[in-house]
């Protein structure tokens, strides 16, 4: 049993992870407005105070983080800038944070999703951040120390939120947040590094 730290854990796929890890750990929770503590992951500083409220953890998991959705043709700089700055520097921000916060052996689990290796239209912003995501996963993974890990989650649609963005997704099958959650367990209690596991 371990201390796992689960940011974005009131969210769809983080109360599925909370639950599916609740099973073998002790959890932790964090978000910008619910949890057992407040961060918000674009500001440094912020995931800098969030480990030092939450003490020494075994395993941080993210699945937070904003990005735009949008046609192309009318995009601006600001709004690519938004999943540049949330979901991408986010993510980077925890796994630079947590790299010096964790216990020996422990693990940092990143979200990307299904569009990075099927674009959809709308979706420029989403696509390349969620590669940039893997990424930064397996450039990481080469170089963390103390036996720590780094992985991605690559969810497609969930079951629980199809009717909100189905039409963004035609023709993919929906997945169950509680299979979604299994692949955050394979990460956080696994022996694999700088790899990207499909939940689709």
């Amino acid at each position: 049993m371990g201390t796992v730290l689960v940011i974005g854990g009131s969210g769809t796929i983080g109360s599925a992870v909370v639950q599916e890890l609740g099973k073998r750990h002790r959890v932790i929770t964090a978000g910008r407005a619910s949890g057992d503590h407040r961060v918000a992951i674009e500001d440094i500083a912020s995931v800098q105070a969030l480990f030092e409220e939450a003490g020494r953890v075994d395993h941080v998991v993210v699945a937070a983080g904003a990005l735009h959705v949008g046609p192309l043709a009318a995009m601006t700089h600001e709004q690519f800038r938004i999943g540049l700055d949330s979901k991408l520097m986010g993510q980077v921000n925890v796994a630079l944070v947590a790299q010096h916060a964790l216990n020996d052996g422990g693990s940092v689990t990143l979200t990307s999703g299904v569009d990075a290796h099927n674009p959809l239209r709308g979706c420029a912003n989403t696509v390349a951040v969620n590669n940039c995501i893997e990424g930064f996963a397996r450039g990481a993974a080469v170089e963390l120390q103390r036996g720590l890990r780094i992985n991605v989650v690559n969810p497609s649609l969930l079951e629980e939120s199809a009717e909100k963005f189905e039409p963004l997704f035609y023709g993919f099958e929906p997945v169950a947040a509680s299979r979604v959650a299994r692949a955050y367990s394979r990460c956080v209690e696994g022996a694999e590094s700088g790899k990207t596991f499909r939940a689709w």
